[in-house]
């Protein structure tokens, strides 16, 4: 929808032309999955593997100080369906982030956009996947799930999601410390709802109310990391319990 004003941008820095790539890929990705057959496919994936990681990590997600944080990066940064308005408004709005926010800001509304973008496609191949080796998604249990996974063939594609997990994570802890941003978002709220830019700005609004709220976020996320390398490994090798975890880890 807003991908004449993306092109037309002026951008003066490398932080910038690296966000406007990454929102012209995303959306013309975007315009390809909603067409796409095994769309409602793509749905029963994500929220497979959101249960799987709610259990991978349920002392984490039990926990009073890591659960909405968690919640958040589940339900808003691993969100395929729903988003659609949220998404064209970052879109709409990118001519004003390139001339008013700084480049470690846009450097980090990059790795959000580009850990959207890799996730989707990496849900999308899945489905393919499923379809092509006769799955039901409906009916995925964990044997398939690794035995579709092995097959994949954007590997390196989930190393660079788990990476940018832990930047945009490490990123976003350092800017909800700054308590302006908090009385920034508090201010905005209304000019927000004028522009119709409410669910942007909920959305800015619940990450930082969720990463507030966290305990230790570099502990966080170094385990959210180190255990998801952990399964990515133990699926590659062929491990008849990926996803059980050594007790320390």
């Amino acid at each position: 929808m807003y991908r004449e004003r993306l092109v037309a941008t002026p951008t003066h820095s490398d932080s910038a032309r690296r966000l406007q790539q990454l929102l012209l890929d995303y959306h013309d990705f975007r315009q390809h999955k909603a067409t796409h057959p095994l769309l409602e496919h793509t749905f029963r994936i994500a929220d497979w593997q959101a249960e799987r990681l709610k259990a991978t990590h349920a002392d984490l997600y039990r926990h009073p100080g890591y659960h909405t944080g968690l919640e958040f990066l589940l339900t808003d940064l691993y969100a395929p369906a729903g988003m659609t308005q949220r998404d064209d408004n970052i879109d709409r709005v990118f001519p004003k982030m390139v001339k008013w926010l700084p480049d470690n800001l846009l450097d980090t509304f990059a790795g959000l956009v580009e850990l959207n973008l890799i996730t989707q496609r990496l849900d999308l191949e899945l489905a393919e996947l499923c379809h092509s080796n006769g799955l039901s998604p409906s009916e995925l249990s964990s044997d398939a799930y690794c035995e579709i996974f092995r097959r994949s063939q954007k590997l390196e594609q989930r190393e660079r999601q788990i990476t940018l997990v832990a930047e945009v994570g490490h990123q976003l802890d350092r800017y909800v410390r700054n308590r302006t941003l908090g009385w920034l978002l508090s201010m905005s709220r209304a000019p927000a709802e004028m522009a119709n830019l409410s669910d942007l700005h909920s959305f800015l609004h619940r990450g930082y109310s969720a990463f507030r709220k966290m305990d230790d976020v570099d502990l966080l996320i170094d385990r959210l990391v180190t255990r998801e390398k952990r399964v990515m490994k133990n699926i590659q090798d062929g491990h008849p319990k990926p996803f059980d975890l050594p007790s320390d880890l």
